[in-house]
Parts: C-alpha cells; sequence; structure tokens
C-alpha cells in the first residue's frame, strides 16, 4: 500500500539558487491565489539568511502537483550547519541536488549529499545556471557523477535523472540546448523517480526532528510518521535520550500545506506532520504508542570542533545599548538555543557568569552571536579555540579541513604561499575557465585569521570555502597575527589631530569623534609588539596666527570589519564585546599596569 506523498530534501552548496528554485515551485504550483503578492526568497523569512544570502534554519513547505503532495525540505547549504542537516534528511525519501553550471559541485555539497547517500536516499540532480556564460553543463554533469561514485553510492542511486534549467528564469529541461518555458519537467521527475513514502502498518512511531514555538499552544513538535497513525486527542509515549518513558496526550495535529498548516485529526505514516500538547520533549525523541513504547535510533551528530568562551559584557560601556545585559539572561538565552541547534553544546565554568560554547565552525557561532545581538543581548566573547584529542597511544590529533580556493592565475601564487605558512598541503591545482582551482589539507587552526590575508592578497578576488575532513595528527606551531595591537589609554572621543598624527603607527579601527574607553583596542601596531596611546589629546592652541600652520589633518579611513572577521583577529588576552549597535575589540585587562603585572608574571 504506498500513498500519494514525497518527501523530498533540497541539497545546494551556498548561491547555487536553491531557494530561488523554491520560489518558482511553489509558484508553479499556484499556492497564492491571484491577488496575493510575495517577495523573492520567501523561504528565507529570517533577515539574518537574506542579508548573507544563505540558509541557517531547514524549513519546509509542501506543494500539489497532479494529486499527489510533495514535502519540500529546505537544507541549509553550510557544513557548520551540519545539526541541522542530519535531522532534517531522516524525514526525507529522496534529494534533490542543484548544483551551478560554471561551479559543479562544492565542498559544502559534497558534506551534505555524502550524508543523504548514505541514508539510502534516492537522487534527482539539478544543473542550475544554465543561461550563465562559460558555462559547462555537460563537464559538471560528469563531475557529479565521479562525485557520487567517489562517496560510495549505490547502482540504484548512480541511476540518477538529470535536469538543467535556470531557476532564476523558471525553466527546466532535460536537454540544456533545449530551452522550455516552465518547470514543470522537474516536478514530473519527482513524481517519476523518487519513491513514494511507504506506508508502515503497526504502532504509531515517530521521530521529533525540528521544533517550532507558539506563543498560544508553547513548544511544538515537527517530525516524519514513521509507523502507524498519530491522532487527536491520543494518549501516547515519549521516549527520552537517557530511556525514560513520558506518558503525554496528542492535542493537536497539523500537516504542512502550501506555505502553512491545515488541522487534521489524523496523520498516517510517511507524512510530516507538526503536534502540540507535548511538554518537555527535546530533538531526537521518539513519540511512541502507550502500551508497546519502540524508540526509533537517535539522531547522530558529528561532534564540534571548536569552542569560544561566552561571557557577560563588563566594559565601562555596558548596558548602554542592550537590553539583555546579566549572566542570568545569557545562561537561559544559551540553554535555550540548545534545544533547537543540535550540534551546539553550551558548558557552564567556576565563573557564574562565564560559558563555553562548542560549535562546529566560525559561522555556526558568529550566526549565534549575531542573532542574539539583534534580539538585543550585550556580551564579550573570547578567541575561537581548536578541540583537540588524543588518540588510543596518548598522540594528539586536531581537525583537518579541506579548503579550495578559486582565484586568478596571477595572484594563485601568494595563496598558495599563505596557506603553506599555515601547514596547509596543496593536494589539486587546476585550471577553472580563467580561474586557478586549488585544494589544500590544512588544520583547522590555520584558517583561523587566514581568509582576511587571503583577501587581502588577492585584491578580494579570490573565493574561499572549506568543511571538515577529519581528525589527524597535530601539525606543530602556527604563527597567529605578526602585528601588536594599539590600545586607547583613556576613555573619551578621539581628535582628528591626534589620530592624524598618529598615523604612522599603524591603521585605526575607529574615526575622529568615536567614543572609546581605557584598554579598547583601536588600531593595529606595525610593529609585533602592543602600544598605548592617547587619542583623546587635542592641539595645543597658541595666541599667534601664521599663514599655513594650520595643517588640515588628512585621516586614512578606519578599518571595517564584519562580526566573524573580528572574531579571528582577536589574540589570546583579548575579548570581542558584541552590543546591539557595535562591535569592539578590548584587552581582557583592561589597566595597563594590571596588563604589564601580569606579563611579568607570565614570564
Amino acid at each position: 500500500m504506498t500513498q500519494n506523498i514525497r518527501n523530498i530534501a533540497i541539497i545546494a552548496h551556498v548561491d547555487h539558487g536553491k531557494t530561488t528554485l523554491v520560489d518558482k515551485i511553489i509558484h508553479a504550483s499556484k499556492i497564492f491565489d491571484a491577488h496575493q503578492h510575495f517577495d523573492d526568497l520567501i523561504l528565507d523569512d529570517n533577515p539574518l539568511e537574506r542579508e548573507r544570502g544563505i540558509t541557517i534554519v531547514s524549513k519546509n513547505v509542501s506543494v500539489r502537483y497532479n494529486g499527489v503532495k510533495i514535502n519540500i525540505i529546505d537544507t541549509p547549504g553550510h557544513a557548520d550547519f551540519g545539526g541541522e542537516v542530519e535531522r532534517v534528511l531522516k524525514m526525507a525519501d529522496g534529494v534533490l541536488l542543484l548544483v551551478d553550471a560554471f561551479e559543479g559541485a562544492m565542498p559544502q555539497t559534497r558534506f551534505v549529499l555524502g550524508k543523504a547517500l548514505g541514508l539510502g536516499l534516492k537522487p534527482i540532480v539539478v544543473v542550475n545556471k544554465v543561461d550563465k556564460e562559460n558555462c559547462r553543463p555537460d563537464e559538471v554533469h560528469e563531475q557529479v557523477f565521479d562525485l557520487m561514485f567517489n562517496l560510495g553510492a549505490t547502482e540504484d542511486q548512480l541511476d540518477f535523472v538529470t535536469l538543467y534549467g535556470s531557476s532564476k528564469q523558471g525553466w527546466m529541461s532535460t536537454d540544456w540546448k533545449v530551452k522550455t518555458d516552465n518547470i514543470i519537467p522537474l516536478l514530473d521527475a519527482v513524481v517519476a523517480s523518487i519513491p513514494p513514502a511507504p506506508v508502515l502498518e503497526g504502532t504509531p512511531q515517530m521521530q521529533v526532528t525540528s521544533l517550532d514555538y507558539s506563543s498560544f499552544v508553547g513548544r511544538i513538535a515537527i517530525g516524519r510518521v514513521h509507523r502507524g497513525t498519530l491522532k487527536e486527542g491520543a494518549n501516547m509515549s515519549l521516549m527520552k535520550a537517557d530511556g525514560s518513558i513520558k506518558k503525554v496526550k496528542i492535542r493537536e495535529l497539523h500537516v504542512f500545506e502550501g506555505l502553512g498548516r491545515n488541522k487534521v485529526e489524523e496523520v498516517s505514516s510517511g507524512e510530516i506532520c507538526a503536534v502540540s500538547g507535548i511538554e518537555g520533549f527535546d530533538i531526537g525523541d521518539t513519540l511512541a504508542d502507550a502500551e508497546n513504547p519502540e524508540a526509533l535510533p537517535r539522531i547522530s551528530i558529528d561532534e564540534p570542533t571548536m569552542n569560544m568562551l561566552f561571557t557577560i559584557n563588563n566594559s565601562p560601556f555596558f548596558g548602554k545599548e542592550g537590553k539583555f545585559v546579566t549572566s542570568r539572561h545569557l545562561r537561559d538565552r544559551l540553554f535555550k538555543e540548545t534545544e533547537k541547534n543540535l550540534a551546539l553544546r553550551v558548558q557552564t565554568t567556576d565563573k557564574e557568569d562565564t560559558f563555553l560554547v562548542f560549535g562546529r565552525g566560525i559561522l555556526h557561532l558568529s550566526v549565534l552571536i549575531e542573532t542574539m545581538r539583534r534580539e538585543g543581548y550585550e556580551l564579550q566573547v573570547g578567541q575561537p579555540q581548536v578541540l583537540f584529542k588524543e588518540d588510543d597511544n596518548g598522540n594528539r590529533l586536531e581537525p583537518v579541513e579541506l579548503l579550495v580556493v578559486d582565484v586568478p592565475e596571477e595572484t594563485a601564487g601568494k595563496v598558495i604561499e599563505l596557506v603553506s605558512m599555515r601547514k596547509g598541503e596543496m593536494t589539486i591545482m587546476e585550471p577553472k575557465g580563467d580561474l586557478q582551482h586549488l585544494e589544500f589539507s590544512i588544520p583547522s587552526r590555520g584558517l583561523i585569521g587566514l581568509r582576511n590575508n587571503v583577501l587581502t592578497a588577492t585584491a578580494g578576488e579570490a573565493i574561499m570555502n572549506h568543511r571538515f575532513a577529519a581528525y589527524e595528527p597535530h601539525k606543530g606551531p602556527i604563527p597567529g597575527r605578526i602585528a601588536g595591537s594599539l590600545i586607547s589609554l583613556e576613555t573619551g572621543p578621539g581628535t582628528a589631530y591626534t589620530i592624524d598624527k598618529m598615523q604612522d603607527r599603524g591603521s585605526f579601527f575607529v574615526d575622529p569623534g568615536e567614543e572609546v574607553y581605557a584598554g579598547q583596542v583601536i588600531g593595529e601596531h606595525t610593529r609585533p609588539n602592543d602600544l598605548t596611546i592617547n587619542i583623546q589629546k587635542g592641539k595645543k592652541l597658541t595666541n599667534m596666527r601664521a599663514s599655513g600652520s594650520d595643517e588640515n589633518a588628512k585621516i586614512v579611513p578606519k578599518r571595517q570589519f564584519s562580526l566573524e572577521e573580528a572574531m579571528e583577529y582577536i589574540q589570546k588576552d583579548e575579548y570581542l564585546e558584541v552590543t546591539p549597535k557595535s562591535v569592539r575589540m578590548r584587552k581582557i585587562l583592561l589597566d595597563e599596569n594590571e596588563r604589564l603585572r601580569y606579563a611579568k608574571t607570565a614570564e
């Protein structure tokens, strides 16, 4: 017995057109009424996702086509959000692999595709952006086949359907030279080649794979019904990670229809649904029969590779911009995040106001920090630290990543030199259109702060991507930032006169008139040591005026840092102060005498 449901997850590298394709599928299936108007990127509804152009949180929508219901699950394209990916794929029976007709399969795609093939999901390949100049659809198709073969795909998985087209222009075709005027061929391929969701009879089972929150009914569990039928008002067992079983009752059931949800009385196996009325569940728990409960295997998540220290903001400017500034606010917010962000771990320390947060990479942690500051939190974070392990013989292991850089030929040498300095080993170098395609194996430690240097060396033309590969033996010391910091001696606004006179000492991160405090890092020194300077001094005025003696200050604009760049830039003895309006770097010890005393005792 089968039913007309197809559950399909979309996999793609960042910026290959996945969310645009979902928009076109939604429009093609006429979900909206004629009078409704929707913007582009319907699924990227989080402002952070729209700004960065990446999917962070997985979402699902459903469309109906020729009597078949297609549940589309949007997956994040970045390996740092692996926690999202691993649980989402549990809901799917097939995957739509979207690749750029010029760039081909990228390292992040490989990460998610490997997970999907391992779960036995059937792929459909969509070669997107065939309208771009110098695209190479046939080569990319070969490349995808090789990639699947290398990832250990089965014969059935290797016998995949390929479609070509342009999500932006809204067409798909089985031959890239024959342009159609709609994306119906894609929907036909989904119905024909993705297996229908099987109906499994027996006692009900559903694994909670994501959660939602409503101010009316509280937390809502979302997942796919694995076996049996869930009924409204039924008594169920909730099976937890520690083996305990809790009695719960289903209050309401909803299935996904279009962009919204419809209330239903029962949901049979194979369908994705939202269950309200259950209390105290976590992602990975199984909702099972009240009398004979059976647990489904829990979702396995890759281990974190990095940690950062999170603490309350105790700088002289604390509380000026944020609403949530106490340690209780910080603790509650971090532990609330772990409920839905599976790959994140939070550990308390011996200090009441300091927490260690473990994540999958700089991007994973920076998205959390950016989300918190937008919610009105003030906090400080320390330098990101890579997590080491030991093997059975007591040898130290560290995370190593695959780094891919596409760069113009004339600057490729500079990139190779920068990566080699950080213990990176080049594995592949080949031309790709008018760019050089370089692949390296590099320790995660070596990636911290590398992007800035590479972009500077290549005049911003390098395209960098990396993903976690494995734990390997420790590669030895890696040189960090060579330049020291310029530190403010006093609190108050800096003057143009002093900043102008100090420009030979280094580059500044602040503009004249900007409020700074004693101990704040206000620039980069030209030498390796830190230098404390006073930028608040004004010009001494005399009562003599002579033509030409009043020189106009000519000041280089300040260096702007994004949140990730600032996280990678700070040193071990520095914090990053993050508030809703500002990101400042500071020394952990603000007082200069304390810093000198600490340095002497450390020696």
